[in-house]
């Protein structure tokens, strides 16, 4: 079969629902190309396929489990060879425990969002902590660079990459100091309590290598029973978070030093507190919260690196405080 080179192609990861199903959506209506939708479960992608279709949305299905080189080896080499290259790639899929929504929101037992599910975690268990914490960064952050270092070599002039992440991803999250594909504001640099961890996150100088190391202290201080006293802080979901807008900002230093010529964009986005079946306290759409994804997806901008708001803003990664909206 002939590779159709002149095709633009968008994938968006974790899309049978929720934002990502929305993101899914409004390409269909912004992006003139093929567009994938993708998630682990082929019947919940197929099916949501087919409720697009209804819409007058077009997308096509492939199964995806970004927490499965193979699943990823093959769907990178399903477009390589059918298509090429890639325009567009949105990280959306991941997971989020309950805890971090009760410490954060208030409230809710379960989250299906970002087609991930947020588990129940029982503080006093040391047990259901640590799976907490393995599986968070194992989707979180191991998934979404396992997904992105796939189909980098696959990127096009001029393509973008959002990473979907969330307000606990501002790195002064980081609690009681200061330090992002789907980040969330868990993701703000501000989430990090150790100045020196923050130091890390934050460096000019950071390689993927050095960060993932990062991420595996931070698992191996969760075994060891030692995270508060490393600087850490409890949140799994918000050093997850923080590594990915880390990994943002990596990445684009990276396209910016090394492939200039190509003009890729990379950033990291909190698309706000939204509003799923299995939610019903967020106060945001999903049709919303895909606003800003599909901003730095389609939208006339030039950021690069940068971590937006569920607005549209720029938000300072680095700033001494989180950003007082959800």
């Amino acid at each position: 079969m002939s590779t159709i080179t002149n095709t633009k192609v968008a994938i968006v990861t974790g899309a049978n629902k929720g934002i990502g199903y929305a993101v899914v959506k409004g390409l269909c209506k912004k992006f003139d190309g093929v567009i994938y939708l993708t998630s682990r479960n082929t019947a919940k992608g197929q099916e949501a396929v087919k409720e697009l279709k209804k819409l007058g949305c077009n997308p096509t299905f492939h199964q995806l489990d970004v927490n499965d080189q193979d699943s990823v080896n093959r769907f990178k080499d399903h477009i390589k060879n059918t298509y090429g290259g890639v325009d567009i790639l949105v990280n959306n899929a991941g997971i989020i425990f309950k805890d971090h929504i009760k410490n954060t929101y208030g409230g809710v037992d379960i989250l299906v969002n970002n087609a991930g599910i947020m588990y129940t975690e029982t503080p006093e268990n040391y047990n259901n902590f640590l799976t907490q914490a393995q599986e968070t960064i194992a989707t979180d952050y191991f998934g979404l660079l396992r997904v992105s270092e796939a189909f980098i070599p696959l990127l096009r002039k001029d393509a973008r990459i959002v990473n979907v992440s969330s307000s606990a991803g501002h790195l002064s999250r980081l609690p009681s100091a200061r330090i992002v594909n789907v980040s969330s504001s868990a993701g703000h640099l501000s989430r990090l309590p150790s100045t020196d961890l923050r130091s890390k996150f934050s460096s000019n100088t950071l390689t993927v290598s050095q960060l993932t190391e990062l991420v595996n202290q931070y698992l191996k201080a969760v075994k060891n029973k030692t995270n508060k006293e490393d600087g850490w802080g409890e949140r799994s979901y918000s050093i997850a978070k923080i590594a990915v807008s880390a990994l943002t900002r990596v990445h684009q230093i990276y396209f910016n030093t090394e492939k200039a010529e190509m003009n890729i964009f990379v950033n990291s986005v909190h698309p706000g507190y939204v509003l799923t079946d299995l939610n019903p306290t967020g106060d945001w759409s999903i049709d919303e919260g895909a606003k800003p994804i599909l901003y730095l997806a389609v939208g006339e901008n030039n950021h690069k690196g940068l971590y937006i708001w569920k607005d549209c803003s720029v938000v300072d990664w680095l700033g001494e405080t989180t950003p007082q909206r959800h």
